[in-house]
């Protein structure tokens, strides 16, 4: 789960700070000490924490915090206020041209993700209606323009290279050929290096000076850490960048890139690779972002993802059956397999508040689970499926011998059952109150 480490040590840290009646400067001066250390672990440039905690506490020891009935709760308000400006304060939205084509050029070091980037981010235009035309302009990368053909063809969006042409010519007569075919977006994938060097940044400068780019986006991986703040600031200051993209944020990784970048270059993060798929390319919206790390969920996106990949008049049919008390194993059955449609379950969990993503720590969405799943459901009557109360210790035994697999199995999805029903009829509860903040978990 996206910054996992950091958000737990941190609501561990608020935890004990909630829970005291009356705050002074001591009590929060320690836990900004936490905060300092779980930054600082989750690998922040020391300077953009030293800056941070430096605001946070001449807020926490006003009068806003110290006078207030709820002391703690503020102080976690401060706190959060602070990471939304951190990252940006608000979402940074591509600059669109008048005048289509909008030409978006990549830029990057080798291994960062630009290439499915490309891809990820022609799909996204693609579905708000736009005609991108993808760019092949890494010669230098074994496979890099092959690589862009697949995305392409997978994708069905067309891709332009020219063969013996150096990256300047490619990007100057994709343009000419966007025109000719109408394309409104064109979106450049340059050739990158395993270190910056002066040969790649003259050759972007060229690039740059032919197509002239309404936006140039910096594609780095979350994973290096400090080094990924570091060549933002090379790249900000020999091209001037006007947007970031922070891949592999869903792996198991510090994050510090994420937190550091923005305040180092002043250079907004506009979107996030969340996984390999083309589809895994989310908008990046600082106070959601902030709102996962304190553990209070990322509702808001997750009704997003679900409005885009679930049958709404399927949700419906099934918030009226939780509402009625009428959830059964084939309801549950079907749930998992739309859930499946929202992503990796570690990432739905990453966006519930804390108070719902524990109750569901225990279940499993994978392909696997799925089928085990299926089998066990199918091997029971419709009057258990209707009412799982029923079953005993001989229908258990009957169930898993009918869908191969034990006891245990069938014990743990009943368990997972009674879990997601109590989820499902909060969930719906909350549904009402989509667009507000989440209660503080903790």
């Amino acid at each position: 789960m996206v910054f996992e480490n950091l958000s737990n040590k941190l609501q561990e840290t608020f935890k004990k700070l909630r829970g005291m009646g009356k705050l002074t400067e001591k009590n929060i001066e320690d836990s900004l000490r936490e905060v300092r250390l779980a930054l600082l672990e989750a690998d922040v440039s020391y300077k953009v924490v030293k800056d941070f905690i430096a605001r946070v506490k001449e807020r926490a020891i006003g009068t806003e915090v110290l006078n207030s009935l709820t002391p703690g709760q503020q102080v976690i308000k401060v706190v959060y206020d602070e990471l939304t400006n951190l990252m940006g304060e608000k979402e940074a939205p591509l600059k669109l041209a008048d005048n289509p084509p909008t030409v978006i050029m990549f830029v990057g070091l080798q291994g960062a993700g630009k290439t499915s980037s490309v891809g990820k981010l022609g799909s996204l235009l693609k579905k708000q209606g736009r005609r991108p035309l993808l760019v092949a302009a890494d010669i230098y990368r074994p496979a890099a323009i092959k690589q862009l053909q697949v995305l392409g063809k997978q994708l069905d969006l067309p891709v332009f290279s020219l063969e013996g042409a150096n990256p300047v010519t490619i990007a100057e007569e994709a343009l000419k050929n966007a025109f000719t075919y109408q394309r409104d977006v064109v979106i450049i994938d340059t050739a990158g290096r395993l270190h910056i060097n002066e040969e790649l940044m003259d050759e972007l400068k060229q690039i740059k000076a032919k197509v002239n780019p309404h936006e140039i986006l910096l594609v780095v991986d979350a994973m290096t850490g400090q080094d990924a703040v570091n060549v933002a600031g090379s790249f900000q200051e020999a091209l001037g960048l006007t947007g970031v993209i922070i891949t592999k944020l869903d792996s198991d990784t510090r994050g510090g890139a994420a937190l550091s970048v923005r305040a180092v270059t002043n250079c907004p993060i506009k979107f996030v690779g969340m996984g390999e798929k083309m589809e895994n390319l989310e908008v990046f919206h600082p106070s959601r972002m902030a709102s996962r790390i304190l553990g209070m969920g990322d509702v808001l996106t997750l009704i997003e993802k679900a409005e885009a990949n679930i049958d709404l008049n399927k949700t419906k049919n099934l918030m009226d059956k939780i509402r009625k008390a009428d959830f059964d194993l084939n309801d549950f059955l079907n749930q998992m397999k739309e859930m499946k449609k929202l992503g990796p379950l570690d990432q739905i969990l990453g966006m519930l508040p804390g108070q719902f993503s524990k109750q569901l720590k225990g279940v499993q969405v994978d392909e696997k689970e799925l089928l085990r799943l299926e089998a066990i459901i199918q091997s029971m009557t419709k009057e258990e499926r209707a009412n799982p109360s029923i079953i005993n210790g001989s229908r258990r035994k009957r169930i898993a011998m009918g869908s191969g697999t034990s006891v245990q199995a069938v014990n743990r999805l009943l368990q997972q059952f009674e879990q997601s029903r109590k989820l499902m009829k909060q969930m719906s509860e909350l549904g009402s109150k989509k667009g507000k903040l989440p209660r503080f978990p903790f």
